[in-house]
């Protein structure tokens, strides 16, 4: 199966996930978040530096879950900027813990 290519709204997306999820991780080591995860320390990298723009459900619950982030809050933060039109990283805000 041939993946298509991702579209720049999905490309922002991904990066905004990324930003999100680093602030929210502050000062915990990547390690030590991507083990409580349950992923590896690359696939969080990856996550967070936008390479992995649409990572799979279950990877985004674990690490939303060990960071306190509710998913409703993590959905509602990455779309939020792409409703307003604003620049990628300027729409995601830190301390979304639920």
């Amino acid at each position: 199966m041939v993946r298509l290519p991702l579209t720049p709204t999905e490309v922002e997306r991904g990066q905004r996930l990324g930003s999100l999820l680093r602030r929210a991780r502050g000062e915990r080591s990547m390690l030590e978040t991507a083990l409580d995860a349950g992923i590896s320390p690359e696939t969080l990298r990856k996550i967070e530096t936008g390479r992995i723009a649409t990572p799979a459900f279950p990877t985004i619950a674990a690490i939303a879950e060990v960071l306190g982030l509710s998913l409703d809050a993590v959905w509602g933060e990455i779309n939020a900027a792409e409703r307003r039109g604003e620049p990628v990283d300027s729409g995601a805000r830190a301390g979304l813990a639920s």
